[in-house]
């Protein structure tokens, strides 16, 4: 029993693991396009951009999960996802990418817009062009100025990953509390918790080595 249990655990991790890493690949550049929207002089762009973070910031992740797998079969008569686990896992990672995609973006707007503005305007006096000034000059102090808010929402996300589960997607809880049901034990998800507690620490331990390692560069 103990090595199925253990077994069906790390088949549901190994799903945990690839919607944090996929949610991560997808939320990070979509968020700094989210962040120049809000930031854009056009009121016309970024009034919407702002107004959909609001929406997507105010409301669960778990409600988004619902609305977006659910929603376009009932209300439009169209099941844009597909039928069966695929289905469910892309519909969950459209949900988790554009909902940390929000979330970052103001972590990114609040760290481009906190480095002065003089910095920006010396740069420019240098001859160096937009571009120059912001990958030399803005953006490793963003880098510097967004890594301890940016490492709540990571270790936040390794905890979010399990409201897949309202979806019917298999992630480690899922399987955790499937021996519930079928064998009548609860001790599985005593484990599914150290899974969680070892990712967790492995993250927290990387992240404060590069807020370390970001020392050098003091904003």
């Amino acid at each position: 029993m103990f090595q199925t249990v253990m077994q069906s655990l790390a088949e549901g991790f190994l799903k945990t693991l690839e919607i944090f890493a996929l949610t991560l690949a997808g939320a990070i550049p979509l968020g700094f396009i989210i962040a120049f929207g809000s930031m854009s002089r056009f009121k016309v762009l970024s009034f919407p951009v702002k107004f959909i973070v609001w929406i997507v910031r105010g409301t669960p992740l778990m409600l988004q999960l619902l609305i977006i797998y659910y929603g376009p079969g009932l209300l439009l008569g169209n099941n844009w996802w597909g039928s069966g686990s695929s289905g469910r896992f892309i519909a969950a990672m459209v949900a988790f990418i554009f909902n940390y995609a929000c979330y970052f973006s103001e972590i990114f707007r609040g760290g481009i817009e906190g480095v002065p503005r003089g910095q920006r305007e010396a740069g420019q006096v240098l001859g160096m062009t937009n571009r120059q000034i912001f990958f030399q000059v803005t953006l490793m102090q963003v880098v510097k100025r967004i890594v301890p808010p940016m490492g709540n929402e990571v270790i936040t996300l390794v905890k979010d990953t399990s409201l897949a589960r309202v979806i019917a997607v298999y992630e480690v809880i899922w399987n955790g509390q499937a021996f519930i049901k079928s064998d009548g034990i609860i001790w599985p998800l005593f484990f599914t918790a150290v899974y969680y507690l070892a990712f967790s620490g492995v993250l927290t331990l990387l992240l404060a080595r590069l807020e370390k390692k970001l020392d050098y560069f003091r904003v």
